[in-house]
């Protein structure tokens, strides 16, 4: 196994133990012997346990970040509002491990902070998004700040109760989140849907036309059909737009993984200096 695999089996298995035992409850010993290796293996990767979590919790942390700034990368802001609680959402099922250790209480060599400067710096995102959102619609764009925790907040806490229950499915969840976020209370939807361009290829079937329609019916069903080609239509213009800033944005999330592992080094460096003070 090379040096670099090393690294990596050692991340993954301090991963596991993180989110199942906390920082406080793992030791170096347990991470060694998981791996089949002496304790000074670990010590010589990354100088230490705090060194080790610095490193799992910063790779989770921009991982999830990285999610929700391409969600809010879509063009409209309903599109963006589902967007980035289905990012949630999706990594709290790809990545539970991961999840399960940014809500604990972070410990202080994490050294990236806590799970709530993370909702912080995502809050912000959302907050520019908001700021739009209001002038445009004659409200004070001042309270964009406000409102943006209170968006936040909410699918953030949703995301730690369905961590656990996995009920419903995670485009379910969405869907109620948006149609809380986006139609308030009063304008609840009894069954809301996420839209069509969030769920991808999973179209909803159309409804079969009633026995022996009006000519009313008819026109008006004519005009409901016109109306969605042309929403399909444009619906197929933004994906283009979308998947070439998705092209851009991988090419930043190639950018920033380089400096994501030179990020990793120094924290090793700086946590085997703590460990040899």
């Amino acid at each position: 196994m090379t040096g670099r695999e090393r690294r990596e089996q050692l991340i993954t298995i301090s991963r596991t133990l993180f989110a199942e035992k906390g920082f406080d409850g793992t030791s170096i010993e347990e991470i060694a012997a998981t791996a089949q290796v002496s304790k000074p293996v670990v010590y010589e990767h990354f100088g230490g346990k705090e060194g080790v979590y610095a490193v799992v919790v910063d790779r989770e942390m921009q991982k999830l970040l990285g999610m929700i700034t391409a969600a809010l990368s879509a063009s409209h802001s309903l599109i963006k509002l589902e967007r980035a609680a289905l990012a949630l959402l999706q990594y709290i099922e790809e990545s539970s491990e991961g999840f399960r250790i940014l809500v604990r209480d972070s410990h202080a060599a994490s050294g990236t902070g806590t799970f709530a400067s993370l909702i912080s710096e995502i809050a912000s995102q959302v907050e520019d998004v908001l700021a739009d959102e209001f002038k445009s619609r004659g409200y004070d764009p001042k309270l964009a700040p406000m409102y943006a925790q209170m968006l936040v907040g909410m699918v953030a806490l949703t995301g730690q109760w369905w961590l656990d229950v996995r009920k419903p499915g995670r485009e379910e969840v969405a869907s109620h989140l948006v149609n809380l976020a986006w139609n308030g209370l009063t304008g609840l939807n009894p069954m809301p849907q996420i839209t069509a361009t969030s769920k991808g290829l999973e179209l909803s079937a159309m409804a079969p036309l009633p026995p022996r329609p009006t000519e009313k019916e008819l026109k008006e069903a004519q005009k409901a059909r016109a109306k969605e080609l042309k929403e399909a239509e444009k619906a197929r213009e933004r994906e283009l737009k979308e998947r070439e800033r998705l092209l851009r944005e991988a090419e930043r999330a190639r950018e920033r993984e380089e400096k994501l592992r030179q990020r990793e080094a120094r924290l090793a460096e700086r946590a085997a200096k703590l460990e040899q003070e």
